[in-house]
């Protein structure tokens, strides 16, 4: 039996509340592109009925008031919207916030570096300045609270993630594959490499905005060398959790 057209975006049930609008099986940048351009669209029209709005990767969850909106009806409302367009031609919209994130990669805060630059078939001092250099983007907001997927890397990057998992990276660790960086928002078992780490915190539970990153931010990192970021971490708690944000034209 054929797999759904993939040219398609397609509208499936999630639960008793929620619908999701999926633009492909597996994630790639056109996809990435169609759900937060789709999730945009949706937030600056008729909302009525929608209680929360979340793009993934490469899909757009909607949540629903059941009292207020059936299923069936935000549906098509959602086929109205999609329809006589070609979703995977969507340009990503130009960022409106940079944030400017201190980080140290390799050594002690790294301790995969030199295998993820191995993987990329780069040296380490390339991988240090890509890592560096590259403007990343808030892909999509997952896993744990506030957790950012940020991408995408130079094609290089594009390597799988390990057969193994590590048991545990700390909060603030970067780690990497497929072309992007997950910036961990807790202590966490992973199969993805670690490059390296922050002390931004993307999840502040105490804060009137716990998640301070958004789907579509743009993320570059300021690579600290070992001793002024220890530095940094040492001064703990509200201190140490500095990032430049920069509202963009």
């Amino acid at each position: 039996m054929a797999g759904p057209d993939q040219t398609q975006p397609e509208i499936l049930p999630l639960g008793a509340d929620a619908l999701v609008v999926r633009f492909s099986l597996t994630p790639d940048l056109a996809a990435n592109a169609a759900a937060q351009v789709f999730a945009g669209e949706v937030a600056a029209g008729d909302t009525g009925g929608i209680t929360e709005i979340v793009p993934s990767l490469a899909s757009v969850m909607l949540r629903f008031d059941p009292e207020r909106v059936g299923r069936a009806a935000l549906s098509a409302r959602m086929a109205r919207l999609l329809q006589g367009r070609d979703w995977r031609q969507c340009a990503l919209p130009a960022p409106s916030r940079r944030w400017v994130i201190p980080a140290a990669f390799g050594g002690a805060y790294g301790p995969q570096f030199e295998d993820a630059a191995a993987a990329a078939g780069i040296s380490v001092a390339q991988a240090l300045r890509e890592l560096a250099e590259t403007r990343l983007r808030v892909l999509a907001i997952g896993f744990a609270p506030g957790q950012p997927f940020l991408g995408l890397l130079p094609a290089h990057w594009d390597f799988p993630r390990l057969s193994e998992l590590t048991p545990q990276v700390p909060a603030g660790a970067l780690v990497a594959a497929v072309r992007q960086i997950v910036l961990f928002a807790n202590p966490s078992a992973t199969g993805w490499r670690q490059v390296g780490q922050t002390t931004f915190r993307p999840f502040r539970p105490e804060s009137a905005e716990p998640f301070p990153l958004r789907a579509g931010d743009e993320v570059v990192f300021e690579a600290l060398d070992h001793t002024a970021f220890a530095a940094l971490a040492a001064r703990g708690g509200e201190a140490a959790d500095i990032a430049r944000l920069e509202l963009l034209a």
